[in-house]
């Protein structure tokens, strides 16, 4: 059984051919929006402190800046970093635009949270880039209170230094712990993705294994029935035709007889065949049960006939039921009908018996099938597949029952199949007494 991995542990996989080439389209979009707002600033001549570089150099910056998001799945900490040492060296040069290298850098945090393989590393990586740009942050601010000119129409109860370092710390941390946030939010959100694919899979496997052992016990029942139903009647057969075959010119009238058991007992054969074959192809009511149109399943009420039959074998059969006769589950009888059917045609090919006690037990909890035989004591199981006696041990395991099955002391085999089939429960006992 494959193991279970440690999800503490999960890397998330490379990013696909897909998702590169949607990488790349990303970076074509932001470096066509960034050069043209860097051409409008420029255009406008807003510039905070200083003045701004040629046009060239910077849309030489902005093109640094962007072009690293190609590659911002595959190589997120090393995008990171480069994105990072350029957003303060653009800064440094006081290039015109500022929102776009800010919208590079919220995708560089982002990607290096939702996609560096070793977590750790990509923690600290963004812990420290996040510490070096308020740095950089703290030394504009610097260079802004030393610079002259300051808002002259400032109508706010606060100092106007003091509002913008306020105004810029809040709005850069507000930035950079949404990026940090939404990274590790992606992050997790694509591992328990692959959880749930996983436990899908798993269920689909399991699905199937139980499918296929649903199949190979269907298949085992099936084969079960079949050599229950065939190899009773079939042995009939054949002895009824040998003893045809035997008679046939001395005694006319006995071989026509047991020709005519070996017709009924075709029919028979037939008959209980169709039965299974048609609870094979009935369509399962709504209680999972086949359609109650098709033929009953053999049950004790054919135990008798069971035992004529077997008679007509040439062996003696006495039967007999014991204690209160009620009814039973039909799996029940139906599987106390097949023992007595498989042990009996064991006791007529290969015990040698003249005579078989067939009995039937109504306990207080429970059904007992039993039958015994005057043979040589191999009565259970001499064929070489062992069919027999494996399959009424397959059946009596259904029910939860036991099976005893072996020589007995004075001679002979014995079959004897406990069942569980307890009495049912009247109201009558289970009432007490009013005073």
């Amino acid at each position: 059984m494959e193991q279970e991995p440690d999800w503490g542990r999960w890397q998330r996989p490379a990013p696909t051919p897909r998702q590169q080439r949607h990488d790349v389209a990303l970076m074509l979009l932001v470096l066509l929006v960034a050069a043209g707002m860097t051409l409008l600033i420029t255009s406008i001549g807003t510039v905070a402190i200083g003045s701004a570089p040629s046009l060239t150099e910077q849309l030489a910056w902005t093109a640094g800046l962007t072009v690293p998001l190609a590659l911002r799945r595959r190589f997120p900490l090393v995008v990171l970093a480069v994105v990072g040492a350029l957003f303060i060296a653009a800064q440094m040069r006081q290039i015109g635009d500022g929102f776009m290298p800010s919208v590079v850098l919220f995708l560089a945090i982002y990607s290096a949270g939702a996609w560096a393989r070793h977590r750790a590393r990509a923690r600290w990586a963004r812990v420290a880039v996040i510490v070096a740009m308020f740095a950089w942050l703290g030394i504009g601010l610097v260079r802004y209170a030393v610079a002259p000119g300051h808002p002259p129409n400032a109508a706010g109860p606060l100092d106007p230094l003091v509002a913008t370092v306020l105004y810029q710390i809040v709005f850069n941390l507000m930035f950079f712990l949404s990026a940090y946030f939404f990274g590790d939010l992606a992050w997790r959100s694509a591992r328990g993705r692959a959880e749930l694919t996983r436990r899908a899979e798993q269920l689909r496997a399991s699905q199937e294994q139980n499918a296929r052992g649903a199949i190979v016990a269907e298949r085992v029942r099936i084969a079960r029935d079949l050599h229950d139903v065939v190899a009773h009647h079939v042995s009939v057969m054949g002895i009824q035709a040998s003893a045809a075959r035997r008679v046939l010119d001395r005694d006319r009238e006995l071989a026509g007889s047991a020709l005519r058991t070996v017709e009924d007992t075709a029919r028979t054969a037939i008959s209980e065949l169709r039965g299974l074959l048609g609870v094979l192809r009935a369509e399962p009511d709504a209680e999972g049960r086949p359609d109650a149109g098709h033929q009953a399943s053999p049950g004790l009420a054919q135990l008798p006939a069971l035992a004529a039959a077997t008679r007509s074998a040439g062996l003696d059969v006495h039967y007999g039921e014991y204690g209160d006769p009620r009814p039973v589950p039909d799996s029940v009888a139906m599987t106390a009908y097949r023992i007595a059917q498989e042990a009996l045609t064991n006791v007529v090919k290969h015990s040698g018996a003249r005579s078989a006690q067939l009995r039937v037990r109504f306990l207080e909890a429970g059904l007992e099938i039993e039958v015994s035989d005057d043979g040589r004591g191999c009565g259970g199981d001499s064929t070489p597949a062992g069919f027999g006696l494996r399959g009424m041990r397959e059946r009596v395991a259904v029910h939860g029952g036991e099976l005893e099955a072996g020589p007995r002391r004075d001679g002979g085999f014995l079959v004897r199949a406990s069942l569980p089939a307890p009495r049912p429960a009247t109201s009558d006992s289970a009432e007490l007494p009013v005073p």
